[in-house]
């Protein structure tokens, strides 16, 4: 029966080990887990926002190229109707175009998805009569 029995002092050492082994790999495994949940999302999150600002500023650049186009159309279509004192007719135009674009897109971001119509809640809640002095 001596193959049974465990050496001495081999038990204690492998113990030990064992659970500094196990320490470890949970720290290991919280470490990764914690990288995962927090670096992937925030990589999403910078690519989401470098394409975002990509699209913001193409468009500005457009809406500013179409502006000017607008501005070029009424000073060179509308002949001598737009010179002398009515030369800042067209600049006018321009201008109330650019306010309208702006306020359309202030508009569109208030009133975007985070602010959709909920149907009214009513309150359901009636006042229960009582009955004293029934009997």
């Amino acid at each position: 029966m001596t193959g049974h029995m465990a050496r001495a002092g081999s038990d204690s050492d492998s113990g030990i080990s064992g659970v500094r082994k196990s320490g470890g790999d949970a720290v290991q495994l919280t470490i990764d887990y914690l990288k995962q949940e927090t670096l992937g999302p925030l990589k999403g999150l910078g690519r989401f926002l470098a394409w975002g600002l990509a699209g913001s500023i193409a468009i500005a650049i457009g809406l500013l190229l179409l502006l000017i186009g607008v501005l070029r159309l009424l000073q060179d279509e509308t002949g001598t109707s737009l010179t002398g004192d009515w030369s800042w007719v067209p600049y006018f135009v321009v201008s109330v175009l650019g306010l309208a674009v702006v306020g359309v897109a202030a508009w569109r971001i208030t009133a975007g998805p985070a602010q959709r119509k909920l149907p009214k809640q009513t309150d359901r809640a009636q006042p229960q009569a009582t009955q004293e002095g029934s009997t």
